[in-house]
């Protein structure tokens, strides 16, 4: 198996030494560039094609959101994790309109920061669940949905339901019955106030649970 590309754009030399040299550790991944400022990180990740590019908000010349929304436009494909020492909500939602498929706090331990290049780079989207929270939260203000209102069996059930099995695939993989599937998908939907699967799928996927 090839070892993911990766590209770093960290403009603090202690920090992006940092995560080479944790990333260097890992067979299957491999630092194929660096830049500290937004407008060489758009010319260098568009020349190399990283299968995945690190990217800080603060950057000298162009910040990291700006940057990200460049890349992306002009390279769709383009696979972007947010790194971040702020949980600012409209961070998050510029991000995304940016097109990052992932967020993280730079606080976050390796073996997530590891995990979360792993699953970005498969296709899978991930936010860091502390950063989630406080962007649900603005969205819906202090009656934000929260998995933490869940049941075990509830998570499970919208673990399997966010990765797109149906009720029916649900009961088989969990030994339920179909009908006890449907009961539950209904408290999943009211306690997330989620109006349907997909809503609930995409509050799952903010929290990590797919």
């Amino acid at each position: 198996m090839e070892a993911i590309r990766i590209f770093i754009v960290e403009d603090q030399t202690l920090m992006r030494q940092g995560l080479k040299t944790i990333l260097d550790l890992e067979p299957d991944m491999r630092v194929i560039g660096e830049a500290e400022d937004g407008e060489t990180a758009i010319q260098r990740v568009l020349e190399t094609r990283p299968d995945v590019t690190l990217m800080d908000i603060q950057l000298p010349r162009l910040n990291g959101l700006e940057a990200t929304e460049a890349i992306c436009a002009a390279w769709p494909e383009a696979k972007v994790i947010i790194l971040t020492t702020f949980g600012r909500d409209d961070y998050v939602f510029q991000g995304i309109r940016a097109g990052a498929m992932g967020f993280l706090l730079k606080d976050t331990p390796a073996d997530n920061l590891l995990e979360t290049i792993q699953r970005v780079q498969a296709g899978e989207a991930f936010i860091q669940p502390e950063i989630a929270s406080r962007a649900l939260l603005e969205l819906f203000g202090p009656h934000a949905p929260t998995i933490e209102a869940l049941t075990d069996r509830e998570g499970e059930v919208l673990g399997l339901l966010a990765r797109g099995y149906s009720n029916r695939e649900i009961a088989e993989q969990l030994v339920l019955t179909e009908g006890t599937v449907k009961n539950h998908v209904s408290n999943i939907l009211g306690k997330l106030q989620a109006e349907n699967r997909t809503q609930a799928a995409d509050i799952a996927r903010r929290y990590g649970l797919a």
